[in-house]
């Protein structure tokens, strides 16, 4: 089993999913192999099928006047940002070929994630009923947002872990729809400055591992 990492470094929003897109085609007819896109976007707000439009809190011209996008989106679940400082993560998968169905792969991303930051310190899990990986000690504040599209067995969207992100942006919005939880960072959760390249990493590591025991075992 091969999977190949590509980091996009930072990258707008469309063209990150434009490119997602003609991933999805290819993967479709074997010319690229599985594959995994990391970046960082511009600030941006993503509304998935199933989104409140209210979940935005702020109008178009206070969006523009804070330099950030809007954009409705095939994943599923509700409003997400990405922005500088956040680890975004795209797996292009065929799920027919690894042999897994959507339930398993997600659960495999989620452990991805929790995984990876376990190994900064950073103990997360899930809680039912609510998408995403959070930090449970005290208040509960989710770290990273997951939001997938399957189609014919091939994946796009993914994740988005916050890394160093500017948490500000979250203010103008009610995070994938859930009111009474707060959101963090890695750098608010350790109290410094983090190393993007480090946990892109260990994140690589950590993913590839996970799926070749899937895969493989």
């Amino acid at each position: 089993m091969s999977i190949e990492f590509k980091d996009l470094d930072r990258i707008a929003y469309k063209e990150g999913w434009d490119l997602q897109k003609d991933f999805v085609s290819k993967r479709s007819t074997n010319e690229v192999q599985d594959t995994v896109l990391l970046c960082e976007h511009n600030p941006v707000y993503t509304f998935g099928k199933s989104a409140n439009r209210n979940n935005l809190l702020i109008n178009d011209t206070f969006l523009k006047n804070i330099g950030a996008a809007k954009y409705e989106i095939e994943r599923g679940g509700d409003i997400t940002f990405h922005g500088p400082g956040q680890l975004v993560g795209y797996p292009i998968l065929n799920l027919h070929e690894l042999g897994i169905g959507v339930k398993k792969y997600v659960n495999l991303l989620e452990d991805s994630i929790i995984q990876t930051l376990l190994q900064f310190g950073i103990k997360t899990e899930r809680i039912d009923g609510l998408t995403g990986i959070w930090i449970t000690q005290g208040i509960h504040r989710k770290i990273a947002a997951i939001g997938i599209k399957v189609s014919r067995g091939i994946t796009m969207h993914g994740f988005a872990l916050n890394v160093n992100t500017d948490l500000s942006f979250f203010r103008h919005m009610i995070p994938c729809g859930i009111s009474d939880k707060d959101v963090t960072s890695m750098e608010v959760e350790l109290g410094r400055k983090m190393d993007m390249g480090e946990v892109k990493e260990i994140y690589t590591k950590t993913f590839k591992e996970l799926f070749a025991a899937e895969v493989l075992g």
